[in-house]
């Protein structure tokens, strides 16, 4: 089993950048598949991005390619979400999840582990 605790999330303007990080409990995150999805009011969850165990094949929503990155340090247990050029319609609450499946997973059914979640808010 393993716990995750988001950090990072804020209040910043549009065309600015954040940086979240989630930090996992255990010693076996490296063989967890990790993931960032997004819940905004009244709106579904959605996956932002998500990164194999290695820290190699990577998957990006289409409304993030070219401004968000994912990315992992296994030594420290923890996965990255670089968020630049955010927008207002990236507000959200953003959550970091995981799975032991060895292979890239979009849809929130198949991850088995979720953080309590960080609020993202951009003003315009």
């Amino acid at each position: 089993q393993v716990q995750l605790v988001e950090s990072g999330g804020g209040l910043v303007q549009a065309g600015e950048s954040l940086r979240l990080s989630c930090t996992a409990s255990g010693r076996t995150f490296s063989s967890y598949t990790m993931g960032w999805f997004r819940q905004a009011p009244g709106k579904e969850r959605e996956c932002v991005a998500t990164i194999n165990q290695s820290g190699g094949p990577t998957y990006y929503a289409d409304f993030v390619k070219g401004r968000f990155t994912i990315s992992r340090d296994n030594a420290k247990n923890t996965v990255y979400l670089q968020m630049n050029s955010l927008e207002p319609e990236d507000t959200a609450v953003y959550y970091c999840a995981a799975d032991l499946r060895p292979w890239i997973i979009i849809t929130t059914a198949e991850y088995s582990y979720w953080g309590q979640g960080t609020q993202v808010t951009v003003s315009s």
